[in-house]
């Protein structure tokens, strides 16, 4: 990495550290602890675990590059000059997102998330639906509460009321991958973009809609969203391969072990690669070396890297219905680092 590539990469950080702390803040407001206690608590507690708070930075980011800086995301001046609570939407958004994190755990049984253990192993698994759903349905009414004209509220909210119907139809696709005899590469990418980048996509859209802009414009930064997302998803398919266990947080090739469906193992497979074979119950480290370097010689690492960057170049494209400003290159930069972090 260039001395100018960490420089972006760290006024990346900057940027989400800032703006996450004022998510967080905003948070501890529009979620107060309530009664019954415990479902709270539940709802909370992925929230208080921790996470980047990509999305909602989204929000604030897409908002800034539209009307210009503000220290006040609650009364953000709109393009015709009526102000709107951007923040809360960001938090509606946030709130989305912790929902299907809930729900996908249950689903998957996972035990953990963010270093945490998974709601429904922390409380129980009707205690852990019902944060969930009570996270889904503060969500929406939080983006009632935004200020702007009601047509457009009206629009948000149908914006993200589909996207969680996407979210829903890729999570079904995803269980259904696990049955398939096949799945090619391009319906893998389909999942990903249903279950995953759609909802950067609305992140992207929604403050565009608040605020007022042209359908041009918003349809475009919902594009640069999905094709971010897209992107992050298939950089994490990566990661799971490349990085060391102690960086990445969890054991390098998981993925591999579980038997998860990924892009590369879909396209190692299309190349002749007996992806099942590759790691028995306990590997060595040296065994994930000899899978991995085997992927490597069936191209399909380097064939993830290049959608990835594919689909980075054509949604940094997107950014040009925003006028120049730091901001702007900031979205921008924030597009590579998705597809360059090493976590």
């Amino acid at each position: 990495m260039s001395n100018g590539e960490r420089e972006r990469e760290a006024r990346v950080l900057e940027a989400v550290r800032e703006r996450r702390e004022q998510v967080n803040a905003a948070v501890e407001q529009d979620l107060p602890p309530a009664e019954p206690e415990r479902l709270y608590a539940a709802s909370r507690h992925l929230i208080e675990a921790g996470g980047k708070r990509l999305r909602p930075a989204l929000v604030l980011l897409v908002a800034e590059a539209l009307g210009g800086e503000s220290d006040d995301y609650y009364a953000f001046p709109g393009l015709d000059g009526d102000e709107v609570d951007v923040m809360t939407a960001a938090v509606g958004v946030e709130l989305i997102h912790t929902f299907t994190l809930a729900h996908d755990d249950i689903m998957d049984e996972d035990d953990m998330r963010r270093g945490e253990r998974a709601v429904h192993r922390e409380y129980d698994l009707s205690t852990a639906i019902l944060a969930g759903d009570t996270l889904f349905a503060k969500g929406f009414d939080l983006l009632t509460r935004t200020g702007a004209k009601p047509e457009r509220q009206l629009t948000a909210i149908r914006r993200l009321a589909e996207t969680c119907t996407r979210i829903c139809e890729g999570q079904e696709l995803d269980v259904e991958f696990e049955f398939a005899d096949q799945v090619l590469p391009e319906e893998y990418m389909r999942m990903v973009e249903l279950k995953t980048a759609v909802l950067y996509g609305a992140a992207a859209a929604i403050p565009a809609v608040l605020l007022g802009a042209d359908e041009e414009t918003v349809d475009a930064l919902y594009q640069y969203g999905v094709e971010s997302g897209t992107a992050f998803q298939i950089h994490d398919d990566v990661l799971d391969l490349t990085v060391p266990s102690e960086e990445l947080g969890k054991r390098r090739g998981s993925d591999l072990l579980e038997g998860k469906r990924t892009i590369i193992t879909l396209h190692a497979r299309q190349h002749g690669v007996a992806v099942d074979e590759l790691l028995d119950d306990e590997p060595a480290e040296a065994d994930i070396d000899a899978a991995v370097d085997r992927l490597h010689a069936a191209g399909s690492i380097e064939y993830a890297r290049e959608r990835a960057e594919e689909l980075t170049m054509s949604s940094k494209e997107r950014l040009d219905v925003l006028p120049e400003s730091e901001t702007r290159a900031l979205l921008a930069d924030l597009a590579d680092y998705l597809i360059h972090r090493r976590h």
